[in-house]
């Protein structure tokens, strides 16, 4: 217990924890059942980080959230599959 007037040095380091741990988690982004990608909160969203070379185009954009990150891997994996097809 610190005394009431002195101050607490490990006070703001506490209150970074507390809030680092009320922000929304890291999701892995899967496509099928393949990992494609991480989609890592931000202050204004989460970024994405691709974990397979098809996904790099999406490597580092910023989207409002995992769901619209996941969405966009869905479209991107449909599209690699139509070019596959038309080859």
């Amino acid at each position: 217990m610190t005394h009431p007037f002195v101050a607490d040095p490990f006070a703001e380091a506490r209150a970074d924890v507390r809030v680092q741990s009320a922000a929304a988690p890291t999701r892995i982004i899967e496509v099928g059942e393949t990992a494609v990608g991480i989609a890592v909160p931000e202050e204004h969203g989460v970024r994405f980080f691709s974990s397979a070379r098809a996904f790099d185009s999406l490597d580092g954009t910023l989207f409002r959230n995992a769901e619209q990150a996941a969405r966009a891997a869905r479209e991107r994996s449909r599209a690699l599959g139509r070019r596959r097809t038309a080859a």
